[in-house]
């Protein structure tokens, strides 16, 4: 990385000399990662932040085209579109650091996440939208997020985003234990196939809350890990970026809680024996069973 240590040169001109060298310009986002900013490309803020959402995309694929092949309700295309949004917009948010982007990465969190919470609601049989129960979440969900859209351009504390962000998730797991344990829909899953959900979910969950583990860690303690890494030198270094682990964790826990919510929603509006889970390389996929041979 260049730097610029010409005494000569005042403090104004050397950022601007570096703005300069970067083709997005400066940094106009209102959070910053312990990842040095532009290390290894112009074009690149966060190199090891920017290429660790491929796993999100990946999984997010990876479970859109499970629903394709079982046939699923065209709701859950939508929540596994919208989970690759979020890597999408992640990608992009630390390619430029420019605000704009990070509002493309922030926001679809909150959508999908209150999206997931509408679909956790909607306990009627049935696939249609034609009774009050799904008209009211419909109508719920696109007027919260429009205004959290507009709250959050207004006040611009990521603070704020994360405390609502982390009350929806929260609601989301209460939902999903509730619905499985005390409600009267759940109780007509079989146990076997209850059992199944909740390990999944709860793993997923398990999962996501250790990336946002290390994702403090990686706040915390920036500069000794920073020093660490200058120790050891890259591309080694690449393994102690911790806002990178946060998006493969993040990622893993919320594929595995979106299987886990849509194999307990499909059974509780929909024939339970008609789905089911199998692994591939030890991530769980639903499917339709196979009809046994007479």
């Amino acid at each position: 990385m260049v730097s610029f240590t010409s005494a000569n040169m005042p403090v104004n001109e050397t950022i601007e000399a570096l703005w300069a060298m970067n083709f997005w310009g400066p940094v106009t986002a209102t959070l910053d990662w312990c990842e040095a900013n532009y290390q290894f490309s112009k074009y690149i803020a966060e190199t090891a932040n920017t290429w660790s959402n491929i796993v999100t995309v990946g999984l997010a694929l990876y479970g859109a085209r499970q629903v394709q092949e079982a046939k699923l309700p065209l709701r859950y295309v939508a929540g596994y579109t919208g989970f690759a949004l979020i890597g999408l917009g992640s990608m992009i948010f630390h390619a430029t650091l420019l605000y704009s982007a990070q509002l493309a990465d922030e926001l679809p969190m909150i959508y999908v996440a209150t999206y997931c919470s509408a679909i956790l609601f909607d306990t009627e049989p049935g696939w249609g939208a034609d009774n009050v129960r799904t008209l009211f979440l419909v109508s719920a969900y696109f007027l919260f997020n429009i205004l959290f859209t507009w709250s959050y351009s207004v006040f611009r504390n990521p603070v704020y985003h994360q405390v609502f962000f982390a009350i929806v998730m929260f609601t989301n797991a209460f939902r999903t234990a509730y619905l499985l344990k005390f409600s009267e829909v759940g109780s007509r899953i079989p146990e076997a196939k209850k059992v199944s959900i909740a390990r999944v979910f709860s793993s997923g969950a398990a999962i996501f809350f250790f990336g946002f583990f290390v994702w403090n860690l990686d706040n915390i303690f920036c500069s000794t890990i920073t020093h660490w890494k200058h120790a050891i030198g890259w591309p080694a270094a690449f393994l102690l970026e911790g806002h990178s682990w946060w998006h493969v964790f993040t990622a893993t826990g919320t594929y595995l809680m979106i299987v886990g919510n849509t194999y307990l929603t499909l059974c509780i509006k929909d024939d339970h024996s008609k789905y089911a889970l199998e692994y591939r390389l030890g991530l769980p996929k639903l499917v339709r069973p196979k009809a046994k041979s007479s």
